[in-house]
């Protein structure tokens, strides 16, 4: 079939064709939305799940919405920096937002305020005054230039939420990979939200991040589980993944056949990511306009191809020898949650000999912690790469400290 019609999209955060199984997330915010445009508050969303179930289109969703509710929106996507960084990335987004709210023409008195504050949170990330250049006012005194962060980015955020209501409108920061922030970064991010909900101005956050944010959102802020909901997405019910083959299939003239979709959805576990790419292999092979169960399985060697010199391997080639070691005695315990006790054991160690190894892995993304002494792969189907990867299970010598 004609590959300039492929529909599926095996894209970092693009946008699939029809978006299945997010029904509640998608009505979750526009509640939030709703409620904060009529000044009463209600909790915001940080949605978790591993690389491939759609976070990030998730967040590409909420955007068009807040978009045709009128609401300014601030996208951001976190990285590991420096608290410098953080200030003066976060100022530069609230800059746009205030020029999205209305021309500097038409400034009234609380957008002018919220212009003012800015400045002050800018004037030790930004000497020369770029990111406030065009805005001609000065700083406030008093306010966003305590040196703290929390409580100059409350400040911030309660400036900016007052001159969104000034105009009528709200503000709304989609923010994707938030577990890579910083503790006192997402500390301060929660501490401001907080004082956003306590003053009951329309500015919000809402987040995506991987299944540890919870944890860490909590150990930062014991009041952030009262705060935010964290629902949880995964893998398509068994319908919505036959429909998310078919259904792009249908608007171009094609189809699947009854056999071809059962082991289309069998192969990828209905994982999001996971179906583009397989819709994406079997396209071009099939002679159509009714794919079938054999050009599913001819596609399967393509499919896994491109997974893996892509989606897993740039995990992969990023972690050290014993890293991988860790990965690879892991994946033969299976894909679910792991005991690290027995990932020690497969590797003839202890498990405070593979602890820092362990912890290594987490911070890099690669693992997370379900439960306490647990550790499940972030990417699903990485046990099975793993394997095909790396055939046997080699197990460096232990080395003395320091050698």
């Amino acid at each position: 079939m004609d590959p300039l019609r492929n529909p599926y999209t095996p894209n970092a955060g693009a946008q699939p064709q029809v978006m299945l199984g997010r029904d509640d997330q998608l009505q979750s915010f526009e509640l939030l939305l709703g409620r904060l445009e009529r000044g009463r508050t209600e909790q915001s969303m940080i949605v978790t799940g591993l690389r491939g179930v759609g976070k990030t289109a998730l967040l590409g969703q909420f955007r068009k919405k807040a978009l045709a509710a009128d609401w300014v929106v601030v996208e951001m996507e976190m990285r590991k920096h420096s608290d410098h960084d953080f200030r003066r990335e976060i100022a530069l987004q609230m800059r746009r937002a205030l020029f999205d709210l209305s021309p500097k023409a038409r400034w009234g008195d609380r957008l002018k305020q919220a212009a003012e504050v800015l400045t002050s949170f800018t004037l030790s990330v930004d000497e020369s005054g770029s990111i406030t250049a065009g805005m001609d006012v000065s700083a406030a005194e008093g306010r966003a230039d305590h040196g703290n962060l929390a409580l100059d980015l409350s400040d911030l955020f309660v400036a900016v939420g007052e001159a969104a209501q000034a105009q009528s409108r709200g503000v709304v920061l989609l923010i994707d990979e938030i577990q890579f922030l910083a503790t006192a970064q997402l500390e301060a991010l929660i501490t401001a939200l907080h004082k956003t909900v306590q003053r009951e101005v329309p500015i919000t956050l809402v987040g995506a991040g991987l299944p540890q944010i919870a944890e860490l959102a909590g150990d930062a802020k014991s009041y952030a589980e009262r705060l935010f909901k964290f629902p949880a997405i995964g893998s398509l019910e068994e319908g919505d993944a036959r429909l998310a083959f078919r259904a792009p299939a249908q608007d171009e003239d094609a189809d699947f056949s009854d056999g071809a979709l059962e082991l289309a959805v069998e192969i990828t576990d209905g994982y999001p990511y996971f179906i583009q790419e397989l819709g994406y292999a079997v396209w071009p092979h099939a002679t159509g306009p009714t794919i079938s169960l054999e050009d599913v399985r001819h596609a399967v060697e393509l499919y896994e191809a491109k997974l893996d010199s892509s989606f897993f391997r740039v995990r992969l080639d990023r972690s050290t020898e014993m890293q991988r070691t860790y990965l690879r005695a892991m994946a033969d315990l299976g894909p679910g949650p792991q005991r690290s006790a027995d990932i020690a054991e497969r590797m003839g160690r202890t498990s405070p000999q593979v602890a820092p190894t362990r912890a290594e892995l987490i911070a890099m993304g690669l693992l997370y912690t379900p439960e306490h002494g647990l550790a499940e792969f972030t990417v699903p189907h990485f046990d099975t790469y793993m394997k095909r990867a790396i055939p046997q299970l080699v197990v460096p010598p232990v080395r003395r400290r320091g050698s």
